[in-house]
């Protein structure tokens, strides 16, 4: 079985499922996932990226979505909903959200369930990118097995 450790930070997509689950073929996958409630300290990141993508009224509204402890009930729906969603797919699949120090609880999760990869499907963040501080480049540095950065979708 290949185990995949999956960073997210967004309910898992119809899309997302279908990519994720067939990108070994016919293996069969087995999911760690690890679900980041919004921080509030990434809001000016994320309107900066929302108005590089073109997303002026999510910019405008980044304030209005929760943050902190209130993004903690928003983000165990998005990771239950998640899980659901690889299961039905034929993955099987456990998680849990992360709050401090996300890259440190990624490598300890590596090690633990001795993982085959790291995948990162993430919204864009041109500004964290560009500077290599998104979490697949950090992590690369840091889990000692692949990392693979992916973009999540929006249905």
């Amino acid at each position: 079985m290949f185990t995949s450790v999956l960073m997210i930070e967004q309910p898992l997509t119809t899309v997302d499922v279908d990519f994720v689950t067939t990108l070994h073929g016919d293996e069969p996958v087995s999911f760690v996932v690890l679900m980041q409630p919004r921080g509030d300290r990434d809001r000016l990141l994320r309107a900066i990226d929302d108005v590089a993508l073109g997303e002026l009224p999510e910019a405008l509204h980044e304030a209005d979505e929760p943050e902190g402890e209130a993004a903690r009930g928003p983000a165990a729906l998005a990771l239950a909903h998640s899980l659901a969603s690889l299961r039905r797919h034929g993955a099987r699949a456990v998680g849990q959200i992360v709050e401090a120090h996300p890259l440190d609880k990624l490598k300890d999760v590596v090690d633990e369930v001795n993982a085959d990869e790291v995948i990162v499907l993430t919204a864009p963040h041109y500004v964290e990118e560009f500077f290599h501080r998104d979490w697949a480049s950090r992590a690369r540095h840091k889990v000692g097995v692949p990392v693979l950065k992916l973009f999540a979708h929006n249905e």
